[in-house]
């Protein structure tokens, strides 16, 4: 009688410790890396100021509560990155714009992941017309620059945060299918997934089960590094008045604003700016950081 070949418990137990084996040698190499650990820390302090903003100043209170009194007062105890045109407290605004920028940043790489991985492990592994399709789509969005495929769509659906969040998200799709691709067709034709194939397994469950947990390394590496340019791309369309709309704070939107001032008045431009560019250095440091920890060359 022909007996189904079965993977043994033990086998699963020893594959998952050298899963986690591996994971744990990542972050010691990272904890070797002064830069990641350091952007690390750097955004740890920008993602706790967006959290605790309400505590730290009272959104209605403080955010938009207009003072002309201090209309374009300069940094000061009271103040400390001065105010904006409005006498409205800049820093107050800038730790709640935290909040809009940092969310639509990291969903929109969410909901980018989440296409990219469909798109990119369909397209990998059943090959043919299949992969012939999505690579020809997947194409045609790469010769658009990816700012100006978003101004398109929220010109066309308007500026509401889930037309903003999938705008920034379709910039990342290309890049992420065809890195999940790439990984896919590596790891397809070997002996684990063979194996699961004979004895049954459907596709849903090889891919999702045997070949996605197996490619995320590389994946993880672009994610970290796309989640800065989706923040950029949020405030460029907020700077170009095509984001969040006003009063509500972000730091595209507080930018462009003060950019009337910007001779005359250099702290409106400066610290808005500044978030931007540490927070941007900050997740290229973490992205660096984990590429160097993840990739197995690197290994010593």
């Amino acid at each position: 009688m022909a007996r189904t070949a079965a993977v043994s418990p033990g086998a699963e137990l020893a594959s998952d410790s050298r899963k986690k084996g591996l994971w744990r040698e990542a972050w010691i190499r990272m904890r070797r890396n002064r830069a990641s650990i350091l952007g690390m820390v750097i955004l740890g302090v920008i993602v706790l100021l967006a959290i605790f903003a309400d505590v730290i100043a009272d959104y209605d209170g403080v955010v938009t509560k207009v003072d002309m009194t201090l209309r374009l007062a300069p940094p000061s105890l009271a103040h400390i990155f001065g105010c904006d045109e409005l006498g409205r407290d800049l820093f107050a605004r800038i730790i709640h714009g935290a909040r809009i920028s940092l969310t639509i940043g990291f969903v929109s790489e969410v909901v980018a992941l989440t296409l990219g991985m469909f798109l990119g492990a369909a397209s990998g592994y059943f090959g043919g017309k299949i992969d012939n399709v999505i690579m020809r789509c997947m194409d045609v969005f790469m010769a658009i620059p990816s700012l100006l495929l978003s101004i398109a769509m929220v010109t066309a659906f308007g500026n509401g945060t889930p037309v903003l969040i999938l705008a920034v998200a379709v910039g990342s799709v290309p890049s992420l299918s065809r890195v999940v691709r790439a990984q896919v067709m590596s790891i397809k034709g070997q002996e684990y997934v063979e194996a699961a194939r004979a004895l049954g397994a459907s596709n849903f469950t090889i891919i999702t089960r045997y070949i996605i947990p197996n490619i995320m390394s590389p994946i993880i590496v672009q994610v970290a590094l796309d989640i800065a340019g989706a923040i950029m791309t949020i405030s460029s369309l907020s700077y170009l008045g095509l984001g969040v709309s006003a009063p509500t704070p972000e730091w595209g939107s507080i930018l462009s604003a003060g950019q009337t001032y910007i001779r005359d008045v250099w702290h409106i431009t400066v610290f808005p700016g500044l978030m931007i560019v540490i927070t941007v250095i900050a997740l290229n440091m973490i992205g660096d950081g984990l590429r160097d920890a993840l990739d197995p060359k690197m290994k010593r």
